[in-house]
C-alpha cells in the first residue's frame, strides 16, 4: 500500500481532539463551524453549437473550424456594423482557409473568408454553494441581483515563435445570460439559466487560460481559474461521436490500475501543453490523458505493436506491456515501454498550416536500447526537446530530440565520441540528463566504474554549439556529516558518514540558475560548480522525483511516498506527509465531512498549477473507487507544524491554557506604489460585451449569441491584421471598424432605447474596444520585461511585531525587520532598496527597484530567445513562519519572484533598413541615419559610382551617416542609375510609372539603446522616377522626328493644294458626264403612254443637265483663251 493518509481513521485521543479543536479556533480563517456566509465558486463547461442551452452538455475542445454567422448578421440592416470593412479583412494569422459550417446545419464546406465567422465553442458558466440550495436556484438569485461573470481569456504563445508573432494577448467579456428552452416552466418566468461567452481560439494558440469572476453584484464568490486547451488527440468519428486517435478508451477504472501502484512524475513542456499524460499502470498498454489538467480525464489504451526486440546489446530480463515513461509536448507525446520509444502528433490546425497530424504510433530509434526518457521542461529556439538515454552499444551517448511544429528528429550526442571516451574512462553509464535550453548545454550525470569495481558519479558539461565537453563537479562518494546544521558547504575539507551517496536525477531551474542533484541527499548549486548539502532531508531515505513549480518552490517525493517540501531562499525541508500536522489536517477534513479524503487512498501522481501543489488521488470509499484532482495544504501544513512545535500550557487560576509562539517578525505586509503593468508585462488585452437584446428580462437567443461570437470574432481579426509596431491612426485596430457609423452613434442608441433595433440586438460601439490603461493590483505580475537600462519599482510596507528602541546619546528606532532581494543574475540587473522606519505607525516601508545594468547581450529579435532570470524578495526569518490569509486560504507572503525579460519595445529606437534586393558582390551598404527622438537608420544596395540615391545633406555626423528623414523633408533624392533595381523603369500603360522598394527595417548593429533586435518589413513608394539618359534622348529624338516630320507635311499641303483640287474638278466633271451619257438610253423604247411620259421626262431633265454642263464647259474655254 501506499497511502497518502492514514489508512485506518486515527483513533484520537480526547486531548488530542480537543488540541485540534483549538488549533482551529486559533486560525480565524477557518472558523467554518460560525460561519454563517455560504462558500461559493464558479462553475465552466465547454459547449458546443449543439449544446446550447443543455442541462449537462459538457464539451472537449476538438473542433478547430469557424462557423459562418451571416445568416444573423443580414437581418442587422440598420446597425452600426461596417459590412464592408468587416468583408474587406484579407486573409492574416486569424483569417486563412478555414473549414467552416453553416449555422445549424452538420455538414461541412469551404467558405470565402469575406464573410461573417464565429468560433465553434461557448464558455456556459455557473455556480454553486455550500448547503443545500440547488445550484438552478442560486443561478436565477444571482441574475435577479445584477450578478454577471466576467470572463478573461488568456492566450499562450505559441513555441514556434518563426511562424507566429509572440504577443501577450487577453480578452475580457462579459458573460451574456441565456434561459434554457429545453424545460417549460408556467409558475416562473424561468426555471433553468445559465450565463454564455464566446470561447475565441487564436491561430499558434492551443493552450487558454480562462479566469472567471465576478461584476461586484449579488453573491460573493472568488475568483477561479480553469484552463481550456484544444485536443488535438480526439477526432469526430462518421457518426460525429468523439473518439481517440491514439488508441481506444477505456470506460472503467480498476483497483488494480491504482492500489499497491507507485507514483510517477508527471512531466510535461511548462506552460505549453495542451494534453498531459501520464503512465505506469501495471501490465496495462494504457495511460491517462486530460486536456483539463486532471479536471476530468480519460483512461486509453494505445494502439502500439508492443513488439519487444531482445539481443546481446539490449538483454531484457523480462517483458511488460507498462508505460514507463511518458512526455507531453505542444503538439506531440512520447512514450517508453521496454527499450522501444513510440511518438504521436496531434491534429492542430491552429499551429501549423500543414496538418502534421500521425495516423499511428511512430515507433523511433527502432535500433538502440532506451533505458530512460529525460523530459525538458522549457522550449527554446522555437522548437521543444526530449532526451533518450541509451544503454548496450551506444552506452555513453544521448539521443537528443528535437520537435518543431509536430515534426520530430534525433541526433546522437556528443557528435564525435562518447562521453565515456571523454573523460578517459573505460565504463561509465549515463544516468539522467538535462538540457539547459537558453545555453544550449547538455548536463549529463555519469555513473563511473572504476579499477576496483568502486562507483562513483561525476557532473559533465556538454556544449551543443561548440562541441565541447568537460567535467564539472564529481560528486563525494558519502554523505558529509553537517554536524547539527541545516546546510553544509561542500569544500573538500568536511568529515563524511559512512552512508554512501547514491544519485539518481537531477533538475534545473532557468528561472534562478539552481541546480539539484538528487538521490538519498540534496545538493543544491547556483553555479553547477560550488554545491550546498541540504542536511534536513534524511539520509535514510531516497527521492523518487521532483516536482518543481519553477517559481521558487518545489515537492519532494521518496520512494515509500512521502511528500517533503523546499522552499527558495530557505535550506530547510519540511515534510509534509506523514507528519503530526497531516493528522490534525485529516481530522478537521473528518469534521467537516469531506468527499475528498477517504481512509483508503493512494497518491497517483504530484503536479504543480498555477503556483498550488495538487495531488492526483485514488479514493476508494464504500467500496467505491474514483480517481479525483485536490489541492495539497502546503500552507496548512506548514502552520500546523509551527503550531504544534511552539506551544506551552501555562496555568490561569485552577485551570491550563494555551500559548503559542509566533515566530513571524511582522504583522502586515502589503505591496505599493507599482507601476501601471502593461509597460512592463507587455499585456494587450480587449474588452467585449454582448450586444443589447431587446428582452423585458434580458435574456439572450441562440441568435444574439452568435451576434456575439461573430463581434469577438472581427475584435480579434482587426487585432491581427492591424496590430503593427507602428500606431495606427488611432493606436487602436478598432478604429476602423466603426469609422463610417461613428456619427450615427445617437441614433442607433436612440432606436435601441425605443425598442426599433433591427433584429431585436443593438450593438454598442463604446462595448469593443483595446484597453491602454489596466491598474496594478497589490501583488507582482508574473512576469516582467526589462529592456536595457529601463527599471521596475515598487514599495513593501510592513508592520514590525517587536519595536526596538536604542537608548543613548541619541534616541533612535532600530527596524526589527530586514528585506533583502536575491537576484539570479546579478551581472545582467542590480536591485537597490531603501528603507524609512514609520515610528508612529510601528512600520517599515521599503523601495525595491530592479534595474537592467545594460551587459547582457546575445537577444534576438522581440520575444526570440529571451533570458530567463529571476528575484527573490525575501523577508528575513520569515520562510515557514508567515502566512498571509486570503479568500483563497493561507499564502506565504515572503517570497515575491519576478520574472525579468528582453521588451517588446523601447522609446527611442534607431531602425536599421535595408532594401530586400540581393545585391551584387561589388555593392555597398550607404547609411542615412535621422537625427533626434526616433531615429531611423536607412540602409540601401548601391553600386560604387553607380547609386540608387543620394543625400540632400551635406553634413555628417562622427560615424560618416546623413541625418536624413526629418518631419520637414525627406531628405533623399532617388538617382537610380544604371545598374541600381530601380534603373529604367518602362511604363506599362499611360500612367507614369511607380517602383516600390520593400524595405527591411532592423536596429541590429546600430541601436545601442535595447537589447532587442526589432525587424519591420514595409513597401516604400516612389513615384516620379528619371528615364534613364540614353532612354530618355531615344524619346526626345522620336518626339522631334515625329514634330519636324508633320510640320514638313503641312507646308507641303499648304503649297500643293491649289493643284489638286484643280485636278479634283476635272475628275469629278469626267466622272458626271459619263453619269449623264449613261442616263440618255435608259428608257429608249416606251411601252406605253404611262412609260412614255416618264420617259420623255428623263429625257427633258437629262437634256437640260447636259445643256448646262456644256455651257459651263463652253464659257471656261472662252476664258481661257
Amino acid at each position: 500500500m501506499f497511502p497518502v493518509g492514514p489508512a485506518p481513521w486515527p483513533r484520537l485521543r480526547v486531548l488530542w481532539a480537543l488540541w485540534a479543536l483549538l488549533v482551529v479556533l486559533l486560525a480565524p480563517w477557518r472558523l467554518w463551524a460560525i460561519q454563517e456566509t455560504q462558500e461559493c465558486t464558479w462553475q465552466v463547461v465547454l459547449n458546443n453549437l449543439e449544446s446550447v442551452g443543455k442541462n449537462d452538455a459538457i464539451d472537449h475542445f476538438v473542433d478547430q473550424e469557424l462557423y459562418t454567422v451571416d445568416k444573423v448578421f443580414d437581418l442587422l440592416v440598420d446597425a452600426p456594423i461596417d459590412r464592408d470593412e468587416v468583408r474587406g479583412l484579407g486573409a492574416d494569422e486569424w483569417e486563412r482557409p478555414w473549414s467552416c459550417t453553416l449555422l445549424g446545419s452538420g455538414h461541412l464546406l469551404t467558405i470565402s473568408l469575406q464573410t461573417y465567422l464565429g468560433f465553434p465553442y461557448y464558455l456556459k458558466i455557473n455556480y454553486s454553494c455550500t448547503g443545500e440550495v440547488s445550484s438552478e436556484a442560486l443561478v436565477r438569485k444571482g441574475h435577479l441581483t445584477g450578478l454577471k461573470p466576467v470572463v478573461l481569456v488568456t492566450f499562450q504563445s505559441p513555441v514556434n515563435f518563426h511562424r507566429w508573432k509572440i504577443e501577450q494577448l487577453q480578452i475580457q467579456m462579459e458573460a451574456a445570460p441565456f434561459r434554457s428552452p429545453a424545460e417549460r416552466c408556467d409558475a416562473e418566468e424561468v426555471c433553468l439559466m445559465s450565463w454564455y461567452t464566446p470561447m475565441p481560439i487564436k491561430n499558434g494558440s492551443v493552450v487558454m487560460r480562462v479566469d472567471v469572476s465576478s461584476n461586484g453584484l449579488g453573491p460573493f464568490i472568488p475568483n477561479k481559474r480553469f484552463h481550456v486547451n484544444i485536443n488535438g488527440f480526439l477526432e469526430r468519428g462518421r457518426d460525429h461521436e468523439l473518439q481517440f486517435t491514439v488508441g481506444n478508451e477505456l470506460f472503467h477504472l480498476i483497483p488494480r490500475h491504482f492500489v499497491n501502484v507507485p507514483s510517477r512524475p508527471l512531466w510535461y513542456t511548462v506552460d505549453q501543453t495542451p494534453v498531459l499524460i501520464l503512465g505506469g499502470i501495471p501490465e496495462e498498454k494504457a495511460i491517462l490523458l486530460t486536456d483539463t489538467n486532471f479536471k476530468d480525464f480519460f483512461l486509453v489504451e494505445l494502439s502500439i505493436d508492443s513488439c519487444w526486440v531482445g539481443s546481446f546489446y539490449c538483454p531484457q530480463a523480462s517483458f511488460t506491456a507498462t508505460i514507463y515513461d511518458a512526455i507531453a509536448t505542444e503538439s506531440t507525446l512520447f512514450i517508453r515501454q521496454n527499450q522501444l520509444i513510440y511518438y504521436f502528433t496531434g491534429t492542430y490546425t491552429t499551429l501549423y498550416e500543414n496538418n502534421h497530424g500521425s495516423e499511428r504510433w511512430v515507433r523511433v530509434l527502432a535500433n538502440e536500447c532506451i533505458k530512460r526518457l529525460c523530459p525538458v521542461h522549457f522550449h527554446s529556439n522555437g522548437s521543444e526537446y526530449v532526451m533518450a538515454l541509451t544503454a548496450g552499444k551506444n552506452e555513453g551517448y544521448v539521443h537528443f530530440g528535437t520537435i518543431t511544429d509536430g515534426l520530430v528528429s534525433f541526433k546522437l550526442l556528443p557528435r564525435d565520441r562518447s562521453v565515456c571516451n571523454a573523460i578517459l574512462v573505460d565504463n561509465c553509464s549515463i544516468t539522467w540528463a538535462v538540457f539547459i535550453a537558453g545555453d544550449y548545454n547538455l548536463l549529463m550525470l555519469v555513473e563511473i566504474v572504476g579499477p576496483t569495481s568502486s562507483k562513483y558519479f561525476q557532473v559533465v558539461s556538454y556544449d551543443l554549439v561548440s562541441d565541447y565537453l568537460v567535467v564539472l563537479y564529481t560528486i563525494p562518494e558519502f554523505i558529509p556529516d553537517a554536524r547539527g546544521l541545516e546546510f553544509l558547504m561542500i569544500l573538500g575539507t568536511e568529515s563524511y558518514t559512512n552512508f554512501p551517496m547514491v544519485p539518481k536525477g537531477m533538475s534545473y531551474n532557468p528561472y534562478n540558475n539552481l541546480l539539484l542533484i538528487w538521490g538519498n541527499f540534496l545538493l543544491q548549486s547556483f553555479n553547477s560548480e560550488n554545491f550546498i548539502y541540504l542536511a534536513d532531508f534524511p539520509k535514510e531515505l531516497s527521492i523518487k522525483y521532483l516536482v518543481n513549480s519553477f517559481r521558487g518552490d518545489m515537492a519532494i517525493v521518496t520512494e515509500n511516498e512521502e511528500i517533503w517540501y523546499l522552499l527558495e531562499g530557505s535550506y530547510q525541508v519540511y515534510q509534509l506527509f506523514p507528519s503530526k500536522a497531516w493528522e490534525v489536517y485529516i481530522s478537521l477534513q473528518v469534521l467537516q465531512q469531506s468527499s475528498r479524503y477517504a481512509p483508503n487512498e493512494t497518491m497517483v501522481t504530484l503536479f504543480y498549477e498555477d503556483n498550488k501543489l495538487y495531488q492526483l488521488v485514488y479514493l476508494i470509499d464504500n467500496q467505491q473507487g474514483r480517481l479525483i484532482k485536490r489541492l495539497m495544504p502546503v500552507e496548512q501544513l506548514l502552520m500546523y507544524q509551527q503550531i504544534s512545535k511552539e506551544y506551552v500550557l501555562e496555568r490561569q487560576g485552577s485551570h491550563l491554557t494555551l500559548s503559542f509562539s509566533n515566530f513571524c517578525p511582522f504583522t502586515v505586509m502589503r505591496l505599493q506604489e507599482l507601476p501601471n503593468p502593461q509597460i512592463y508585462t507587455r499585456q494587450e488585452r480587449y474588452r467585449a460585451q454582448p450586444p443589447r437584446v431587446l428582452e423585458p428580462w434580458g435574456f439572450h437567443s441562440e441568435n444574439s449569441l452568435a451576434v456575439y461570437q461573430g463581434l469577438v470574432y472581427y475584435l480579434l481579426s482587426l487585432h491581427s491584421k492591424y496590430d503593427k509596431p507602428y500606431a495606427d491612426p488611432v493606436h487602436d485596430p478598432t478604429w476602423r471598424w466603426w469609422k463610417n457609423k461613428k456619427q450615427d452613434q445617437d441614433y442607433y442608441f436612440y432606436l435601441a432605447n425605443n425598442w426599433r433595433s433591427t433584429g431585436s440586438v443593438h450593438v454598442d460601439m463604446t462595448s469593443y474596444e483595446k484597453i491602454y490603461d489596466l491598474k496594478a493590483e497589490n501583488e507582482l505580475p508574473e512576469r516582467i520585461f526589462l529592456d536595457k537600462g529601463t527599471s521596475y519599482s515598487f514599495s513593501v510596507f510592513l508592520t514590525t511585531r517587536k519595536p526596538e528602541v536604542q537608548h543613548g546619546p541619541s534616541f533612535q528606532v532600530l527596524s526589527p525587520v530586514d528585506l533583502a532581494v536575491v537576484l539570479a543574475d546579478p551581472d545582467c540587473i542590480e536591485a537597490m532598496v531603501k528603507e524609512k522606519v514609520l515610528v508612529n505607525r510601528n512600520s517599515v516601508l521599503f523601495w525595491v527597484t530592479l534595474s537592467d545594468k545594460r551587459s547582457c547581450f546575445d537577444q534576438g529579435i522581440s520575444g526570440h530567445h529571451l533570458m530567463k532570470t529571476s528575484m527573490l524578495v525575501k523577508v528575513l526569518g520569515s520562510s515557514g513562519h508567515c502566512f498571509q490569509n486570503t479568500n483563497r486560504g493561507p499564502q506565504q507572503p515572503d517570497g515575491a519572484s519576478a520574472y525579468w525579460l528582453p521588451a517588446r519595445q523601447a522609446p527611442g529606437l534607431r531602425y536599421h533598413l535595408h532594401a530586400a534586393v540581393q545585391p551584387r558582390a561589388e555593392q555597398t551598404l550607404l547609411r542615412l541615419r535621422q537625427s533626434g527622438p526616433g531615429d531611423a537608420l536607412l540602409s540601401l544596395p548601391g553600386q560604387t559610382g553607380s547609386l540608387i540615391w543620394t543625400t540632400e545633406n551635406t553634413t555628417t555626423t562622427e560615424d560618416l551617416a546623413f541625418n536624413i528623414m526629418s518631419h520637414n523633408s525627406l531628405g533623399i533624392e532617388w538617382l537610380c542609375l544604371e545598374n541600381s533595381p530601380c534603373h529604367d523603369t518602362i511604363p506599362h500603360n499611360i500612367f507614369a510609372p511607380e517602383f516600390f522598394f520593400k524595405v527591411l527595417v532592423s536596429n541590429r548593429g546600430v541601436d545601442e539603446s535595447t537589447y532587442c533586435d526589432y525587424q519591420l518589413t514595409f513597401l516604400l513608394h516612389i513615384h516620379g522616377l528619371p528615364l534613364s539618359a540614353r532612354r530618355a534622348f531615344l524619346i526626345l529624338l522620336v518626339s522631334a522626328s515625329l514634330f519636324v516630320g508633320l510640320v514638313i507635311l503641312y507646308i507641303v499641303c499648304c503649297l500643293l493644294s491649289p493643284y489638286m483640287v484643280k485636278v479634283c474638278n476635272i475628275l469629278r466633271w469626267k466622272i458626271n458626264s459619263i453619269i449623264g451619257l449613261e442616263s440618255n438610253y435608259t428608257y429608249s423604247t416606251p411601252s406605253d403612254s404611262r412609260a412614255f411620259s416618264h420617259s420623255g421626262t428623263v429625257s427633258w431633265r437629262s437634256s437640260r443637265l447636259n445643256s448646262r454642263v456644256v455651257y459651263k464647259g463652253a464659257e471656261e474655254n472662252k476664258a481661257e483663251t
